[in-house]
């Protein structure tokens, strides 16, 4: 079972060549089991609405049409995962970057990202 981290998604679905050939492997592998933590969805729209990244419609609807199009499952973000994000290590100042990261510790989930930051918790698993 695999998290997919924003860029991940935004490569899985654009440009497939920035995916490591270990990335492509593992999602083509486990294309049953891949999620994806919501606030990736806030940081492509952010990104969208501050011109930082073109999309062909709207936000929303590219991620829907993304996560149908590659069975990816959207994790909501509780009161749990915004907790343990808060009581992780500062080894990654991203706020957005720490949800991911504790998405995956609670669900028991790998992330695919090419990020040395995220890969600096050793609570989790990461690959690329």
């Amino acid at each position: 079972m695999l998290l997919l981290d924003t860029c991940t998604i935004l490569w899985l679905a654009g440009q497939q060549t920035s995916l490591s050939h270990q990335a492509k492997k593992l999602i083509n592998k486990h294309s049953d089991a891949l999620f994806m933590s919501v606030i990736s969805g806030f940081e492509i729209g952010v990104k969208q609405q501050q011109g930082l990244l073109t999309l062909p419609m709207s936000a929303s609807e590219w991620i829907e049409e993304v996560c149908e199009s590659h069975g990816i499952i959207p994790l909501s973000m509780d009161l749990k995962i915004a907790v343990k994000a808060t009581q992780l290590p500062l080894l990654h100042r991203d706020p957005a970057d720490r949800i991911i990261i504790a998405t995956a510790i609670l669900h028991h989930l790998s992330i695919i990202t090419p990020d040395k930051h995220i890969d600096a918790y050793k609570e989790i698993k990461t690959l690329w």
